[in-house]
């Protein structure tokens, strides 16, 4: 299997992964979304599926349906994540004036992985899968069919 291709499976697995790790943290853990995080989930949750679907359908289209969502998602995720790390956005654009504040933390493992940074990450390596398979040649093995 070349890289191109590998890199589908990849992007697939990173985006299965976020949407079930959302899941987990909302209805299992109890943490209930921001905003924010309802935004991400609407950007990352579609991209469950098209991948799988364009890897079903071998599409060599495929970037063209996911980078969208991927690139927009790493913008939400990092205005988030710097929401909840720093006073860049003190003042400024209010996502979350009402209900959970975008602002909160949830988890903080080693001190800077919070789940924006999770979905930041989950979105970052989306776009390199995708970036590495449009940039690949998509020409087929040819076999030898000598006897």
């Amino acid at each position: 299997m070349r890289i191109e291709r590998l890199s589908l499976y990849i992007a697939l697995i990173a985006a299965w992964t976020a949407m079930l790790g959302s899941l987990y943290f909302s209805e299992v853990a109890g943490f209930i979304p921001c905003t924010l995080c309802w935004y991400q989930r609407i950007l990352m949750y579609p991209l469950s599926v098209i991948i799988l679907v364009g890897i079903l359908r071998k599409d060599d289209g495929l970037p063209l349906y996911v980078l969208p969502f991927s690139v927009f998602g790493i913008f939400v995720s990092s205005y988030h994540y710097l929401l909840q790390k720093t006073d860049l956005f003190e003042g400024g654009i209010k996502a979350c004036s009402s209900g959970v504040p975008c602002s909160g933390i949830w988890i903080n493992w080693l001190g800077f992985i919070t789940i924006p940074f999770l979905a930041l990450t989950a979105f970052l390596i989306i776009t390199i899968a995708m970036v590495v398979f449009l940039t690949g040649s998509h020409d087929e093995e040819i076999e030898d069919e000598e006897d």
